[in-house]
């Protein structure tokens, strides 16, 4: 298992080393408009084929479906008009089957693939006009990438398969390391920086992988479905130590998986695709409470509401709950929790009491919740 950083010392010791800047965001909450996004994704198309910019102009003009453009042009719609921002420490996942669009929306970040159209800014600055130089060197220093298949150097010790970025940036030997041995004491796989990767297991090989990406201490990661490799058990703990160590650095990650209860375990938000659009972005509740289509609504219909939907989204208001004919009187005896409380929360509050929920926020009551309210909340009625 990863190391869980949540010592100070230890994430000075390494925030020092790799010149990080650690900063969290909640797993749940949605990005502050004020603050500036680290991805900016505006307007993106990309159509595969030589026909792509006349096929993107009769898009436009015909409103063209993608049959359509693959019958008249031979050409293939991979992203349809895709904008979105990503935000300081957050985890952005982009969710959707085989041949959404994910994963070739996801190579435009760096630029492995050209857009036919749109643009894509990291920190403002727009990568399509970077040259050959400038765009090595945001691959190298600023983008770190995890895939499936880890491509690790089978010559290489697993140490040097760490420390390759590194020597990429022409670190010195003894610097390059240090730092994978830190690395390496952060993803737990002590003991094994003199092994070759043929000598480790799926799971420690996607830890390989992981370190390599973070020794270049970048601002952004991409991650194609890191773990979809694994078995269910190592895959969820994976997952969990990814979240932990991620609150501890402080890194802006956009996360691709075709699993939407993976989705709602890494996600801050979750952009759901097909066809190559976006048909909804939203934080997890708001994915599961508020389906924006019959196709984002199939997809939710299986999971399980109570870690996910909160006591502010189900709730009545004093007044509604005065109006159906409840009484406030004597609530501040009543159970009570916060606005942030999940259904599981409030369901182990109303087991064997009469009362309903009062739930406060600063000592004052903002809402009510009764059995029926809970009822409605767990059926999807909220």
């Amino acid at each position: 298992m990863f190391r869980l950083l949540t010592q100070r010392a230890a994430a000075r010791e390494l925030d020092d080393l790799m010149n990080s800047n650690t900063q969290t965001m909640s797993h749940s909450s949605a990005p502050n408009a004020a603050v500036d996004p680290v991805v900016e994704v505006k307007d993106v198309w990309k159509i595969f084929g030589k026909r792509a910019d006349e096929a993107l102009a009769a898009i436009k003009q015909d409103n063209l479906s993608k049959s359509d453009v693959l019958e008249q042009y031979e050409a293939v719609v991979g992203v349809r008009d895709v904008t979105f921002d990503v935000y300081q420490s957050e985890v952005f996942c982009i969710m959707g089957l085989s041949g959404s669009g994910k994963s070739t929306l996801v190579r435009h970040i760096n630029r492995l693939i050209e857009p036919t159209a749109g643009t894509i800014k990291i920190s403002g600055q727009d990568v399509g006009s970077l040259n050959r130089k400038q765009l090595r060197e945001l691959r190298a220093d600023r983008i770190g990438m995890v895939f499936q298949n880890m491509a690790l150097l089978p010559h290489r010790t697993v140490r040097d398969n760490i420390a390759f970025a590194l020597e990429l940036r022409n670190v010195d030997s003894f610097t390059r390391s240090q730092l994978a041995d830190k690395v390496i004491d952060t993803v737990s796989l002590q003991g094994y920086g003199d092994r070759m990767p043929s000598e480790l297991s799926g799971g420690m090989q996607q830890r390989v992988g992981l370190a390599r990406a973070l020794a270049a201490d970048p601002e952004i990661l991409l991650m194609d479905e890191p773990f979809s490799a694994l078995d269910p058990l190592i895959r969820r703990g994976l997952q969990d130590e990814f979240l932990e160590l991620s609150k501890v650095m402080g890194k802006t990650t956009l996360f691709i998986t075709h699993d939407l209860d993976e989705a709602i375990r890494m996600g801050s938000r979750i952009a759901i695709m097909k066809d190559g659009v976006i048909v909804q972005i939203g934080t997890p509740e708001e994915i599961v409470t508020q389906p924006a289509d019959e196709y984002v609504a199939d997809f939710v219909q299986g999971i399980s509401r109570l870690k996910l939907v909160f006591a502010h989204t189900v709730m009545l208001q004093p007044d509604a709950f005065v109006h159906q004919g409840g009484s406030l009187s004597g609530s501040e005896y009543w159970p009570s929790s916060s606005s942030e409380a999940d259904l599981d929360t409030l369901i182990g509050q109303a087991v064997g009491c009469d009362t309903p929920t009062a739930i406060t926020d600063d000592g004052k009551l903002v809402g009510v919740v009764t059995k029926d309210v809970l009822l409605r909340g767990i059926q999807g009625e909220s």
